[in-house]
């Protein structure tokens, strides 16, 4: 029997314990999936019949891991191993042939662009297992995963092209307006279908079977996402069912058992975030008490602590002190009007800030849909320079509502702000650390990154110079001090050009807030708008 266990360091070995076969890799990377796959045959029902688990341990850590069945007598442990060494690992399970079964893998140093799970760093930012930065510019594709096989493997193209490291996407299919398409697979296994009067299709599902053949297209396609270094945003619920599967209002026994199961088989992707719902308050069927449990299930079963957050339609803030969530994830275009208010945001909730929706680059009706490019570049570079994050989006219909519309369903991009994200993105990670804004109550439009570096945003300002100043002020770091020389060069955000200019500042203090260049040196800058500048210190 021949696996292929994608993005990892394997060798694989077949352990005969008792004439019990147990396959399994001998070594794995760090930070990548350990799996365990176990044959059974059962005659009832296999997703409730069999309890499966595993204790992994070193010299001074344990996780235990729960198991799930993947249809065909197949069982699966997962885990995602993140110190190098020795593992070893004891099976748990009411199935005498599994139980106490014991074995053990090296795990091995990532290599490659391999950074392992993202972490919150720094209580705004965000990191890397082994340290490495990570700067959230994404982008959403609500229902791009149960589109055609042509249209995935083209949104996946896209996406290489793109720039982008994290995708929105819903786990359940989607039915609203401008994304009516059947899912390829269904979450349950089918008890019957029937047709009503209107001709539509009534499904009766047996929430008692998922369906291992949807859970493993999706799994394959967050692979997909990994080998192109990006985080799959997971939406785990959403309102855009309408009573069509009836996945948007099931009891909570089986949103529970949905979530273990969910849970058991991803939370050993590396690349995974959980997103409890988008418009989360939209879902009348759920209370505020049940999306306190239904979160608290997934953090329980996610041993290795992914990104968590909930999403609410907009203006509508969840309780995101909850210790359950490591992030905000907001859908509000106020706050990134300017970027002090976005900034002022971080300052209250003391937790990384994610605009997940801040409206589409678009031609919609719908005003969340019609932003220019101009515009949808110009909210990213807000929420940047306040050390925040805006995930972009795009929702471009040409002829009618079958169009492939990016923001539902993927496929290529149509407009232009992805490319000026993407070289956002370029400055943003060349920077020596995240950006704050260095005198929030005092300079609008001057973020920092530690000393010595800095980035002005103009935004929709129209200016023909700009005398060289920088606050003394900068955050919780040391002050400016008078000598400090500078460099200065004009970032133009749309046409995506870089100017140095020749001459050299030197700072000298005005009064007790501000610094100018000693002889009152000014630049002359682009008579447009959107104009940037990277002001860093010359040694």
């Amino acid at each position: 029997m021949k696996l292929n266990f994608k993005n990892s360091a394997i060798i694989i070995v077949l352990v005969f314990l008792n004439s019990f076969k147990i396959f399994a890799q001998e070594k794995v990377e760090q930070w990548n999936r350990f799996e365990i796959k176990l044959q059974h045959h059962n005659k009832g029902n296999s997703f409730n019949d069999v309890q499966l688990s595993a204790k992994f341990f070193n010299s001074d850590t344990t996780f235990f891991v729960s198991g799930f069945y993947d249809g065909n007598d197949i069982f699966k442990i997962r885990f995602m191993p993140q110190e190098i060494g020795k593992w070893n690992y004891i099976i748990l399970s009411n199935i005498d042939s599994f139980n106490n079964k014991k074995g053990s893998f090296e795990c091995i140093k990532a290599t490659g662009k391999n950074h392992g799970i993202i972490k919150v760093s720094d209580t705004y930012y965000f990191k890397h297992a082994d340290g490495k930065n990570y700067y959230p510019f994404g982008t959403t594709a609500y229902a791009w995963q149960h589109m055609g096989n042509e249209l995935q493997e083209e949104t996946l193209r896209s996406l290489k092209k793109s720039g982008f490291n994290k995708v929105r996407m819903c786990v359940f299919p989607k039915d609203y307006t401008l994304v009516k398409e059947e899912p390829i697979f269904y979450p349950f296994e089918v008890k019957k279908i029937e047709t009503d009067t209107k001709g539509k299709k009534v499904f009766t599902w047996d929430f008692e079977k998922f369906n291992p053949l949807f859970f493993q297209h999706l799994e394959e396609r967050i692979d997909d996402l990994a080998k192109l270094g990006i985080e799959a945003d997971l939406i785990l619920f959403h309102p855009y069912d309408k009573g069509r599967w009836g996945f948007d209002s099931m009891p909570n026994d089986i949103n529970l058992k949905y979530l273990k199961y969910l849970t058991a088989r991803l939370a050993s992707f590396k690349n995974i975030w959980w997103s409890l719902a988008n418009e989360w308050d939209f879902l009348k069927a759920k209370t505020v008490k049940d999306w306190d449990l239904l979160t608290k299930t997934v953090v329980k079963n996610d041993p290795y602590m992914h990104m968590c957050s909930i999403h609410g339609s907009t203006s509508t803030y969840y309780n995101y002190w909850k210790p359950e969530f490591t992030h905000v994830s907001i859908q509000d275009e106020a706050p990134v009007l300017n970027s002090y208010s976005a900034a002022t945001l971080r300052n209250i909730y003391k937790k990384p800030i994610v605009f997940d929706e801040v409206g589409y680059e678009g031609n919609l009706k719908s005003r969340w849909g019609r932003h220019s490019p101009e515009q949808m570049t110009h909210l990213v570079w807000n929420g940047i320079i306040a050390g925040t994050y805006v995930t972009h989006g795009e929702t471009y219909m040409f002829h009618n509502e079958k169009d492939t519309i990016y923001w539902a369903d993927g496929g290529s991009f149509k407009g232009t702000s992805w490319k000026r994200i993407s070289f956002l993105r370029d400055i943003v990670e060349e920077a020596p650390e995240p950006l704050f804004m260095a005198d929030i109550s005092r300079d609008l439009n001057t973020a920092s990154a530690g000393k010595g570096y800095y980035l002005i945003y103009f935004g929709n300002e129209v200016n023909e110079s700009w005398f060289f100043n920088l606050p003394k002020k900068n955050g919780d770091l040391e002050k400016l001090k008078p000598g400090t020389k500078f460099k200065v060069e004009i970032i133009d955000t749309w046409d995506m050009t870089i100017t140095t200019h020749p001459i050299t500042f030197e700072t000298k203090a005005i009064d007790n807030y501000r610094f100018y260049d000693k002889d009152m040196k000014d630049i002359r800058l682009p008579l447009k708008p959107y104009i940037a500048l990277r002001i860093t210190e010359i040694h």
